[in-house]
């Protein structure tokens, strides 16, 4: 492995763990609100990473993904926070809201590493300068990605539960059976390049405006 693959780890890390597990304890802290407490009653509501980490999908999966393609790709998850819909007040309504407060916690996320980058594009020379800005950098990026990647409408995928929550319920509850596929079904996109070129214009547009948004003001 080399120095410069460590250095792109140690600095990735603090970003990626975040970004994943924020993500689901936003869906938690959501449910929660909309009537189902299951995620407050198993802990994982909680800004704590280590209650959501998942051995694989947090760690082993980054980790190898980022080796095997030089630090240039990076993919990962975090144990799924458990939320009953039927508990919902109202299920379908509802449900459209604890799907999107993840991506929203990413875009929430993808704000703060902005800012943060900022900072270390003014503040002096300094033996933190460009290791900050190379992690907000990071941060930025794999926030928006992540959201991108959970906004398309595949079940089980944020966007396919959102898209679930407003179709038609004869639509919804057909749409709905795709769930069982969803993770196959984004494994093939992966592996085949269709979602790379579905998710990197996005990706660029998004980050580049959000950088953006917060150099010129």
């Amino acid at each position: 492995m080399s120095d410069q693959l460590i250095q792109t780890i140690a600095i990735a890390a603090l970003p990626v763990i975040f970004a994943i597990t924020l993500h689901e304890a936003a869906h938690g802290y959501v449910a929660r609100y909309f009537g189902d407490p299951t995620a407050w009653h198993a802990g994982r509501i909680s800004l704590n990473p280590i209650r959501h980490i998942d051995l694989w999908g947090t760690i082993i999966i980054p980790l190898a993904i980022l080796l095997f393609s030089a630090g240039n790709f990076l993919f990962g998850y975090a144990k799924p926070v458990p939320v009953v819909f039927e508990r919902l007040r109202r299920p379908k309504r509802d449900m459209l809201w604890v799907a999107a407060a993840g991506p929203a916690a990413n875009l929430f996320m993808a704000l703060c590493w902005a800012l943060l980058l900022k900072l270390a594009w003014v503040m002096p020379p300094n033996a933190y300068k460009l290791p900050l800005a190379a992690m907000s950098e990071i941060g930025v990026t794999v926030n928006v990605a992540l959201m991108v990647l959970n906004l398309l409408p595949l079940p089980p995928l944020d966007g396919g539960r959102i898209a679930v929550s407003l179709l038609p319920m004869p639509l919804a509850m057909r749409f709905a059976r795709l769930e069982r596929w969803g993770f196959p079904i984004l494994l093939v996109l992966l592996f085949t390049g269709v979602l790379g070129k579905v998710m990197v214009p996005l990706v660029t547009l998004i980050t580049a405006g959000i950088v953006g948004s917060i150099a010129f003001n």
